[in-house]
């Protein structure tokens, strides 16, 4: 993989850094965040600033121009991936190691006295801006917004932002209306004394409305915002999609409606000036409830004093917490997903062994081709990470044609992939062998395993946030020196973003919200060898409650039960270093795939993969 040569983008870049043309006065740094303006991760291609200046495309990272230097900040996912797509004008900046200077730190190590660094107003959210405008300021900068996105004066073909035509989701996918959602965030207005509710993050409006987009690719969401008043619902929305007859029937746009839920249709353009009229209109005490990773431009349209910023909107939690029909969706998805994935490891097998022709595309588009033959199939939920051998390590990775490799029977070849189906969204991870892995492979696949397991079986109280158990996930691999550079769980959202707060399970969060019954998070952990392996098993988890001998303080305890019913491989397991509660895990788990997913497969007609299973969930025997 070739870097993007960015000599001539940073030139003209730091040409309109100085000119008067779109910024009052010079500024000496610029910054590019990777989100949009809804503060989203996986973002649409005209959003995608970053990129274009770098030409690093992971999911996270902060780009930060000077007038002489160009630095990139990213996590450990992406390490390997931003050095390959970055030329030597940019410097890598490996947040999480020790010796990373935080942004901050480092501009105030490179900035000349009295300097100005720029920012689009729209693209940081309020808390990032509120953290580094007081760390420059103490050092005697100054962060400006500058109103104009200085990438988008270089980004002479930048495509259109999308405006696609929506989904309208019954009740039978999301168990409330959107009218009983609307009441519910009132309620919680109320309760806080706010008068004015603004939803800026996308599977916000989706998820309140009812409605789904295809304007981000893998993520199910349309560009819009929403204001909620105690009486009145206003939607920020462009394009001809609010004429579709199902959508307008789906919202009662032409129907007589009590005012309170009557929705007025605005341009999404005209938010900003919407909420400074709702700012100066604000009696005392009056206030408008935010979260606090809004645009920092939203933000500073509400007066000080009547802003309410949370960091978890009320939505954000309710979304989370998934009610029946979600569940009983997510449930339907990941049987149909584990019917795919069946089929496909079934079809490699037959393929990579005797032929050895099988590229790391080729599987994923097959991995897609056989999920798309499910009912409700909408898209894939994110890009298909298909990598074989030293690809594997690349924890992020996804084949292009320049690094596309065969899999073989010589390498261990690790998928993580998902898909968006009407009733739910997956996402699974699968690490294997085709031939005879070796033994520090088994070794290492054991330690990630039994990390995996401590996580899905731990029994813990209610109350409990996710970064609590992240350790859990890591001990039989610290027990060896060895560890992993990215969290162990994500929540997920239910047919909506693969990659959803409040909840997850990570080192890298304190600000988690507790976990609680009815939340879906995903499970894994992983182990890579730079150059040589990646290892990664993964399920998504659903937290439910658990039964336990005693109940400390009338707390209740809770647990995961796995959703994902795909066997883990047992060729690549060192049972030795099993202990007999972790075989016995493995072994209900299996027995499960095979009844739940067995029954599917012969449902469906599908003999051969039901063969695979059948062969693939025989119980391990334990040496004793």
């Amino acid at each position: 993989m070739s870097p993007k040569i960015t000599t001539e983008l940073l030139k003209q870049l730091r040409q309109v850094m100085k000119s008067p043309k779109y910024v009052q006065e010079p500024v000496q740094a610029y910054i590019v965040p990777s989100g949009d303006a809804h503060q989203s991760e996986y973002i649409a291609p005209c959003d995608c600033r970053r990129a274009f200046i770098s030409g690093f495309d992971g999911s996270a990272g902060t780009a930060i121009v000077t007038e002489q230097h160009a630095a990139m900040w990213t996590d450990g996912r992406y390490f390997l991936q931003a050095a390959h797509q970055m030329d030597n004008n940019w410097t890598l900046m490996k947040m999480g190691l020790k010796d990373t200077p935080t942004q901050e730190d480092w501009l105030v190590s490179v900035l000349p006295e009295g300097s100005k660094v720029g920012v689009d107003p729209f693209i940081i959210p309020a808390d990032q801006w509120k953290r580094m405008s007081k760390a420059l300021r103490s050092a005697g900068h100054d962060l400006v917004p500058v109103k104009e996105n200085l990438i988008d004066t270089i980004w002479t073909d930048c495509p259109q932002r999308p405006c696609k035509p929506l989904i309208t989701l019954d009740p039978s996918y999301t168990g409330v209306s959107w009218r009983d959602k609307i009441v519910a965030l009132r309620s919680k207005m109320a309760e806080r004394k706010v008068l004015w509710f603004v939803v800026t993050a996308l599977d916000e409006v989706a998820w309140l409305f009812n409605l789904r987009g295809s304007d981000v690719e893998y993520n199910p969401v349309f560009f819009a915002y929403a204001v909620i008043g105690m009486n009145t619902i206003r939607l920020f929305i462009d394009g001809d999609r609010m004429m579709d007859p199902a959508v307008r029937e789906h919202l009662q746009l032409d129907s007589t409606l009590e005012p309170e839920f009557k929705i007025q249709v605005m341009p999404y353009g005209s938010i900003l000036s919407e909420l400074q009229a709702v700012g100066a209109g604000l009696s005392p005490k009056e206030k408008v409830w935010l979260s606090d990773k809004a645009s920092y431009a939203l933000t500073e349209a509400i007066p000080k004093a009547y802003r309410y910023l949370t960091p978890y909107t009320p939505i954000c939690i309710a979304k989370a917490v998934k009610n029946a029909s979600e569940t009983e969706g997510m449930r339907r998805a990941h049987i149909k997903d584990a019917v795919a994935l069946c089929e496909l490891f079934n079809w490699l097998e037959k393929e990579v062994v005797p032929k050895g022709t099988v590229t790391e595309i080729v599987a994923a588009d097959k991995a897609e081709e056989f999920r798309s033959q499910q009912k409700d199939f909408v898209e894939l939920s994110f890009a298909t990470i298909s990598s074989t051998g030293p690809n594997g390590a690349i924890i992020h990775y996804k084949p292009v044609p320049e690094t596309n490799r065969t899999l073989s029977v010589n390498e261990i070849y690790l998928l993580d992939s998902g898909a968006q189906y009407k009733d739910g969204t997956t996402d699974v991870t699968r690490t294997m062998h085709f031939g005879i892995p070796s033994a520090y492979e088994k070794e290492c696949f054991t330690y990630v395993l039994k990390g995996h397991i401590a996580v899905s079986a731990a029994i813990f109280p209610n109350g409990t946030k996710g970064h609590l158990l992240d350790s859990f996930a890591r001990s039989a691999l610290w027990d060896c020196g060895l560890d992993y550079l990215h969290g162990t769980g994500h929540g997920v959202g239910s047919f909506l973003n693969v990659h959803e707060g409040p909840c997850g399970i990570s080192y890298k969060t304190f600000a988690d919200e507790p976990l609680e019954a009815g939340m879906i998070v995903s499970d894994e952990p992983g182990y890579y060898e730079d150059g040589s392996f990646g290892v990664r098993i993964e399920n998504v988890v659903l937290v439910i409650p658990a039964e336990t001998k005693y109940n400390f303080k009338n707390r209740g305890s809770l647990t995961f039960e796995p959703l994902t019913l795909v066997p883990i491989q047992t060729k690549m397991i060192d049972v030795n270093l099993l202990t007999q509660k972790e075989c016995n895990w493995v072994n209900d788990y299996h027995r499960k795939c095979r009844e739940v997913i067995g029954a599917e497969l012969e449902r469906q007609g599908r003999h051969e993969a039901l063969r695979w299973l059948i062969q693939e969930t025989e119980p391990l025997v334990t040496v004793q």
